[in-house]
């Protein structure tokens, strides 16, 4: 499987590098516009929500949690109504430091709770540059701006994703997906059209099989998914419908719906 998995340095970059794209972009925004991406939310509130992600899981790692910690910050969001663009960019850019200090600080080695397997901090690097990623989507959405990733970003979020959705929990979550399982027409693929070819921006989902798996290739299937990189990951992602404009869906439709739906399952908790 072609692999572009970004380093463990590159991550913790990555983290303050999107958080600082992200400030750029809304230091004059209006923080009450609405999020689509976060139904009910307010771009500040999704300020909030990021800034908050940051410090829970830096928190995780400074102190090298054994189990769960409570994710409060993250979530609630609705008590938040700031007015002020650049003291809550600020506040953005204090906490994505401080989880980059802090994840370089412990290695990407050390144990720590993580809430899907991996253990480690890489777990948490990696988690919170996607998390990032996929936010400043949304809030460039609210503030009507323009969305664009880095290849190699966008494939490692897409790899991520991939991996998520090959975890055993989602049949624990969603137990209708194994009717998918065994069937010779319960495959996925998902082609970047605007990659270099030697950037195998391609992911083959393949439920033929008695489990969820995944792999990078070019391979025939039962619906295929053509579309720009990053609109591939705003799809999955569920900020891209199918058949919106430059995505292109060929064969069972259906099926992709019903993946997609199991898989994501962890976006609507």
């Amino acid at each position: 499987m072609p692999s572009t998995r970004m380093s463990y340095a590159r991550h913790c970059t990555e983290i303050v590098a999107q958080t600082e794209l992200l400030r750029s972009r809304t230091e004059d925004a209006d923080l009450t516009a609405p999020v689509l991406g976060c139904p009910g939310w307010t771009l500040a509130q999704l300020l909030r929500h990021i800034g908050g992600a940051h410090r829970w899981a830096e928190e995780v790692v400074r102190t090298r949690a054994t189990g769960p910690v409570s994710d409060a910050q993250v979530n609630d969001v609705f008590g938040f109504h700031d007015t002020d663009p650049a003291a809550l960019g600020a506040w953005l850019a204090e906490g994505a430091g401080r989880l980059a200090d802090t994840l370089r600080a412990a290695g990407p080695d050390a144990e720590v709770w993580t809430v899907a397997p991996g253990g480690t901090p890489e777990f948490w690097a990696r988690r919170m540059v996607h998390e990032t990623v996929v936010h400043r989507a949304d809030a460039m959405f609210a503030v009507g701006a323009e969305f664009t990733v880095d290849d190699e970003v966008a494939i490692d979020a897409l790899d991520e994703w991939m991996a998520f959705g090959a975890l055993p929990q989602v049949l624990e979550a969603k137990p209708e997906m194994r009717e998918l399982l065994g069937r010779p027409t319960s495959t996925l693929h998902f082609h970047a059209t605007d990659t270099a070819p030697e950037a195998a921006a391609e992911w083959l989902v393949d439920l033929t099989g008695d489990a969820l798996t995944w792999r990078r290739a070019h391979q025939k299937a039962t619906v295929a998914v053509r579309a720009p990189l990053a609109d591939l990951l705003l799809l999955v992602y569920g900020r891209r419908r199918p058949h919106s404009d430059g995505v292109e869906i060929l064969g069972d439709a259906r099926l992709l719906e019903t993946w997609q739906d199991g898989v994501s399952f962890w976006l609507k908790e």
